[in-house]
């Protein structure tokens, strides 16, 4: 339940606080005095798209914020756990506009995006108004009207649905999109093909070329080598030229003079790890001549498989490594020529399965609809009894239609306000004051269903009067016993039966125009629905009757 709601700086409204409590309050004033501002004001704050206009003039930024008493709501629960708020028995939601178009929205003082707040806002407050009245009149609106008024069940079977169709719409476009490819590209595919082939039968490694070059040099010169490697080991350890043994001797005669002077011993140091050095190398030296045998049949080895990569790169790339990158690039082509990706499986099969599927969850669906059709229809005509149109009957009609998100059907609302005249499409026959009416029967019966306890009424009694305008009060006030209601209008019987009246008035100066508003006592509202009655004159009759509406 909205428990209160603050706007500053919002269009002609400077700063107003509004108190609300359970039952039906009613916003009354002059037209233009900033009434349907409020409602704007609190739409914006659920969500609705904000923009720069909305600011008062001369001012930096508009804010709104509402706090809400919260009954428990696992919808709102999930949504404020998945964004880390914490789940309390009330909500402050918070959102501010600024003049470069940047909004910021807060709920319990967390930021949250747009989206968020229209999953937490939907949850809390229903406004209905003229818009509402719109959608009634757009043919394509009823099947999402209808919809609204199933359970829990039935939005997780429709949820089911149009997961179900989503798959199958993206699969179907991959199949086809696949099949157009394979006929105008089935070249281009072979080609592919084959060189995919022709690299993959290759086994390549990364830098693989490379390491061939090296070890065919090596096999190359191998004689070379084992020269160059024996010379150096005689060098260094051959007795007739005595390297080691000389350097050795060396070592031992500084050694024994070391401790005369510094530098002796600096020089003795250096001469011992040059020896130590050497003798490893000489023994390393020794270790490789024992075991360098040539392998002439891996020199043929390597020069195979170096033709064979040069074979490769000179068709798709400068180096091994080139044609691997080449060969990445090309596979991702063909799965994109072809629809082909890795475990997929035969696509068309998948696709024939899920159609099957589709079909009998579109079945299952369209059942849940006509058997939530007739408890509409049923609920509807009994609401328009209240209403004065006992005449009326309301029909809910299917007709088949393409496979889309929705299902396999189209709905369509007919109705008969007269006997003998058959029903009639509602877009084609329902006057002003009945489609008020009628909109009002459907939110009356969606009322019940729904978990919201705010719902807000912009002008919806427009074009009715007499005991139609007493009928569509009494209705309003039956809503708002379940919960609460807000409700703007201009009729004495709908102001009169309201549990609490906020008077809105505009006041100017030569400078500027503000919204003040102010709740209502008893007598202020008297003087109020006799000016409704008879004009500006409070005749005493009009002040009579204006009690005895409010008295009723």
């Amino acid at each position: 339940m909205l428990l209160a709601v603050s706007i500053k700086n919002f269009a002609i409204i400077e700063q107003i606080s509004l108190d609300f409590q359970t039952g039906m309050t009613v916003l009354t004033g002059e037209t233009g005095a900033g009434k349907s501002i409020i409602i704007d004001a609190m739409n914006m704050m659920l969500g609705a798209r904000a923009t720069t206009d909305a600011i008062r003039h001369g001012a930096t930024k508009a804010e709104i914020e509402g706090l809400f008493s919260l009954e428990k709501s696992s919808a709102i629960d999930k949504i404020l756990e998945e964004q880390g708020i914490e789940v309390s028995n009330e909500l402050i939601i918070r959102r501010e506009i600024f003049q470069n178009g940047r909004s910021v929205s807060r709920i319990n003082g967390q930021m949250v995006n747009l989206t968020v707040l229209r999953a937490v806002g939907q949850h809390l407050v229903d406004i209905h108004g003229q818009h509402d009245q719109e959608e009634l009149m757009k043919t394509q609106s009823h099947i999402s009207m209808l919809d609204q008024f199933g359970d829990e069940g039935f939005q997780a079977q429709k949820a089911q649905y149009e997961e179900t169709f989503e798959h199958y719409r993206v699969l179907r476009r991959q199949v086809l999109t696949q099949q157009k490819n394979e006929q105008e590209n089935k070249a281009r595919i072979e080609m592919l093909r084959f060189q995919l082939d022709e690299i993959e039968s290759a086994e390549l490694e990364a830098g693989e070329d490379e390491r061939l070059h090296k070890e065919r040099d090596r096999l190359v010169n191998h004689k070379n080598i084992a020269d160059t490697l024996a010379n150096a080991f005689t060098m260094l350890d051959d007795d007739d030229l005595g390297t080691l043994r000389n350097l050795r001797s060396a070592m031992n005669d500084l050694q024994s003079i070391e401790s005369y002077e510094p530098d002796y011993k600096n020089m003795a140091d250096q001469v011992v790890e040059s020896y130590y050095v050497l003798d490893d190398v000489g023994k390393r030296l020794g270790s490789i001549l024992d075991n360098l045998d040539f392998d002439g049949n891996r020199l043929l080895q390597v020069e195979s498989r170096l033709d064979l990569l040069n074979s490769i790169t000179r068709k798709y790339g400068g180096s091994v490594d080139d044609v691997l990158t080449y060969f990445q690039k090309i596979s991702e082509e063909y799965q994109l020529l072809t629809g082909i990706l890795p475990g997929q499986g035969d696509l068309e099969q998948e696709l024939k399965r899920l159609e099957k599927d589709l079909i009998t969850q579109a079945s299952r669906l369209s059942q849940a609809r006509h058997d939530l059709a007739k408890i509409l229809e049923a609920e509807i005509k009994q609401e328009l009894r209240d209403l004065y149109m006992e005449k009326a009957e309301f029909q809910v009609t299917f007709t088949k239609a393409k496979f889309s998100k929705v299902g396999n059907e189209q709905v369509e609302f007919y109705i008969s306000t007269n006997p003998g005249e058959g029903f009639k499409p509602l877009v084609k026959v329902a006057s002003g004051g009945e489609l008020s009416r009628l909109m009002l029967a459907i939110k009356s019966a969606f009322s019940r269903k729904e978990n919201k306890t705010s719902i807000v009424f912009d002008e919806v009694d427009t074009g009715v009067s007499g005991r139609v305008a007493q009928a569509i009060a009494q209705k309003i006030y039956k809503i708002a016993q379940a919960g609460q209601v807000l409700a703007i209008s201009h009729l004495p019987q709908v102001i009169a039966i309201a549990d609490y009246q906020f008077f809105i008035e505009k006041i100017s100066d030569e400078t500027s125009t503000v919204s003040r508003v102010r709740l209502l006592t008893l007598e202020e509202r008297v003087e109020e629905i006799a000016k409704m009655i008879a004009g500006d004159s409070l005749t005493p009759a009009a002040l009579e009757q204006a009690r005895v509406l409010l008295e009723k």
